[in-house]
């Protein structure tokens, strides 16, 4: 269940009628969002089975005009440290000149009859702005197949910091609109400053 929009009464009632947990979530949120107005927002909530238990989680994304604030509360069963289930909420903001990277993939059916504008199946909204990197090693090899020296090795690294996945089966085809939709907003806001400062430059 996702919802998305503007305004901070509008961030507010996405949160409440969510149902998880609104009154601890919105607080957190609200918080990191300080006195700013709300350019967009998505709510976005999932639940997992982990063994034989139920698990919701629900992510917040806010836009404002100079920050990107992501919020992710959890809940947790009862365990070694507490006696009775407990919630965890967690909120970060990150200066919009931080973001390194949105990257939205979309998945679609039947591609070669696609027609734009068609809803994708599935997409996937990965946003990176340094605080958690993922590095993927294997080892180096050359050209000759009987070469058995070693060459070290080789990988990459990518921006991992926030994956959020929804599909059209899982959430509803609302759900996948407000991600594109959101998703749209961040990339403009984020591409904003670099387009200001050349055009800037331009002038001089």
């Amino acid at each position: 269940m996702a919802k998305t929009g503007t305004t901070t009464q509008g961030l507010r009632a996405a949160i409440e009628r969510s149902g998880y947990y609104p009154a601890l979530v919105a607080e957190a949120v609200e918080a990191a969002v300080g006195g700013e107005p709300v350019a967009s927002y998505l709510v976005h909530q999932e639940t997992t089975f982990d063994s034989n238990e139920v698990r919701r989680h629900v992510t917040v994304l806010v836009l404002t005009g100079t920050r990107f604030i992501v919020s992710h509360t959890d809940e947790q069963a009862a365990d070694g440290t507490s006696p009775s289930p407990y919630a965890t909420t967690a909120a970060e903001s990150v200066k919009l000149e931080r973001i390194s990277s949105v990257v939205l993939t979309r998945v679609v059916a039947n591609p070669e009859s696609y027609t734009p504008g068609t809803l994708p199946r599935e997409v996937v909204l990965n946003i990176g702005w340094g605080a958690v990197s993922r590095i993927d090693l294997e080892p180096a090899a050359c050209g000759d197949p009987n070469c058995d020296a070693d060459h070290g090795y080789t990988g990459s690294s990518t921006a991992d910091d926030l994956s959020l996945r929804v599909s059209e089966a899982g959430d509803g085809p609302d759900t996948v609109r407000q991600t594109l939709a959101f998703a749209q907003a961040l990339s403009e806001a984020t591409a904003a400053p670099a387009a200001t400062t050349a055009g800037a430059a331009t002038a001089r």
